[in-house]
């Protein structure tokens, strides 16, 4: 049996390409829900934008376009954008996120496997609703979340420069992606295995770090440049693509915490806000990577939870990876605080969505508070996950807690209480 891919994987993705060949009912459905696509992912601006190019018309002009130069040329020139290329995409995030899991555990790609956890990993992530609907939407966050696994595996390999050039390519389509880099450079100085059980202080080569950050920045403004020279030379695409993040022009409804604030938001409050939310995002990289510096894959894995809560135009993608990637980390799954109100919270999200997207935006019944209600679930149920990972993070570091009862102290029968600590 082949030893470098689980059973379960050959199945699903055979069934991911069928889903990408076969016409599905309803697909314009998909692509017109603003939970599966954000304007900076959404096909149908990536469609109008190929339009628009054709017709010898800049697409970032009018303000309706958001996506990367790059995949402007992509779609364009190389391949049509075609849903089997979504298939794929889903498939290298699932091989990745269990090459993640496996350069983890210490093993060899090339000897035997345990095969059931390795089935449940990639079924959770290739039958994880949060991801396979914003790809069958044919949303660009597939994309991010592909090259954001690749960039985690490769690092997880000790391949330098390979994973440099996916968060790379990865900080190009969404900026916010950044968050990734510093915890990237540290599981590159490090190492992948998990130390939750028993940390200590960073011991990689922090001298690296500059000469690590410089290639990556040289990637990066490669990318830049061919962008630039997609663009015909101009920088419109800049404020367009990289500037909505930061800016927020398009208000249009998503499962993130954005949007119905600056809804209701004063103009001349709105550059001052723009400034605190953005920055609220960035605050979280150092006091995660100091507190689990002994295991910076974790700490990338929390940093992720954090995009999938707080990132400007979220999609139901964004917090799918993060739900998807504790299943390689199974040491802290004994600690969780409170999985089954987390859970509840995501089905009870996952129902009230679509229930009052529907009600809004097309039956015309209800009004932005409601949906505005669900989303306020969503983050809900985003941060209960990220606040509970953290502490199982932590709390596995001090074991679990035995306690004796009926113990006889200097020849007195009387009650005391002995606490031992048992590492896992």
């Amino acid at each position: 049996m082949n030893t470098l891919t689980p059973p379960a994987f050959s199945v699903l993705v055979c069934l991911r390409l069928l889903l990408a060949v076969l016409p599905l009912p309803d697909q314009n459905l998909l692509k017109h829900d603003h939970q599966l696509s954000s304007p900076l992912t959404s096909y149908l601006r990536l469609s109008e934008g190929l339009w628009l190019l054709d017709n010898n018309i800049d697409p970032y002009i009018g303000g309706a376009f958001h996506h990367s130069p790059l995949l402007l040329s992509l779609f364009s020139t190389i391949v049509p954008p075609l849903p089997i290329i979504w298939a794929v995409s889903d498939a290298v995030g699932a091989w990745a996120l269990l090459r993640i899991w496996r350069a983890r555990q210490g093993l060899s790609s090339q000897k035997g496997t345990r095969s059931n956890v390795e089935n449940l990993i990639v079924s959770v992530y290739l039958l994880n609703p949060y991801l396979l609907l914003p790809s069958l939407a044919l949303s660009t966050s597939t994309f991010e979340n592909a090259l954001t696994l690749l960039a985690l595996m490769f690092a997880s390999q000790g391949k330098v420069s390979s994973a440099l050039l996916a968060i790379a390519f990865a900080v190009h389509l969404t900026p916010s992606s950044i968050l990734l880099l510093l915890p990237i450079l540290m599981v590159l100085l490090s190492s992948p295995v998990s130390h939750l059980a028993s940390p200590r202080p960073f011991h990689g080569g922090l001298k690296r770090i500059p000469f690590l950050f410089g290639e990556f920045t040289l990637y990066w403004l490669v990318l830049v440049g061919a962008a630039c020279t997609i663009a015909g030379g101009s920088w419109n695409w800049v404020r367009a693509s990289w500037g909505a993040s930061l800016t927020l022009p398009d208000l249009t409804p998503n499962p993130g915490l954005w949007w119905y604030f600056f809804t209701e938001m004063f103009d001349h409050f709105r550059p001052f806000f723009l400034m605190v939310f953005s920055v609220h995002l960035v605050i979280y990289i150092l006091p995660i990577c100091i507190k689990f510096q002994h295991d910076p894959l974790y700490a990338a894995f929390l940093l992720v939870g954090v995009l999938g809560t707080f990132k400007a135009y979220l999609t139901l993608a964004d917090p799918g990876l993060f739900l998807s990637m504790i299943s390689i980390f199974p040491e802290v799954h004994g600690y969780l605080r409170h999985p089954i109100i987390t859970t509840l919270l995501h089905l009870h999200a996952a129902l009230l969505l679509p229930l009052q997207h529907v009600l809004w935006v097309s039956e015309g019944r209800g009004n932005a508070n409601f949906y505005y209600a669900a989303s306020l679930v969503m983050g809900m149920a985003n941060g209960a996950g990220l606040v509970d990972a953290c502490w199982a993070g932590m709390r596995i570091a001090v074991g679990d807690a035995k306690v004796w009862t009926e113990e006889k102290i200097d020849g007195e029968k009387g009650k005391g209480k002995v606490w031992e600590v048992v590492q896992q």
